[in-house]
């Protein structure tokens, strides 16, 4: 085990998650396997009941701003992930055994973080232009564009007929938490700008 690696879970936080595909192997190199990561990322997303404000699949590495899971550690959330893409790719091992995890703090560090995200393809030299990475958020933040994966946003929360979501960095902070405008399930989700 790593020595000094400290995750601070159920906190309310939102986190900035990166896991690598083992030995950093381009095992999402292909449009196909770029998309079972995808479905898989929904279908965890539904049954672990979190958010995803951001993500980004790049050939050995994903990147993901995420909430905490209502009923279980967001780690046990991430290895569901984990393992739901292994057993369906032919690859093994298919990922490294650790993750980085990063609690964000504050709109400043919430926004550095999302534009991270978005231009990781374009500093990778992938694409030119973040919109061109079909594997990313992005696309939902600059348009709206309904994608494979649900992102929690201010378009999602119009969709859902609510007028947009309080923000606040710790939603499980019940004495500061402000009322959302979307259904009881994204109760302290939080809201965000466009992307800049």
């Amino acid at each position: 085990m790593t020595s000094g690696l400290v995750r601070y879970h159920q906190t309310g936080d939102l986190h900035f998650v990166t896991f690598s595909c083992y030995r950093r192997q381009p095992y999402l190199g292909t449009p196909v396997a770029r998309d079972l990561f995808e479905r898989s990322l929904e279908t965890m997303r539904c049954r672990y009941d979190f958010f995803v404000t951001a993500y980004v699949v790049m050939p050995e590495h994903v990147h993901l701003l995420v909430g905490e899971p209502k009923c279980v550690l967001l780690a046990t959330a991430l290895q569901a992930l984990k393992l739901s893409v292994a057993v369906q790719s032919r690859e093994r091992p298919f990922w490294q055994r650790r993750y980085y995890d990063f609690n964000v703090h504050g709109e400043r560090k919430l926004i550095e973080k999302r534009r991270y995200i978005h231009r990781n393809p374009v500093t990778r030299g992938l694409v030119a232009q973040p919109d061109e990475w079909k594997w990313s958020s992005f696309r939902h933040w600059w348009i709206g564009e309904e994608g494979a994966v649900e992102i929690e946003s201010n378009w999602t929360a119009r969709r859902r007929g609510g007028l947009g979501i309080s923000y606040e960095i710790n939603p499980l902070n019940l004495a500061g938490t402000p009322q959302t405008h979307v259904s009881e399930s994204r109760r302290g989700a939080p809201a965000f700008s466009k992307e800049q």
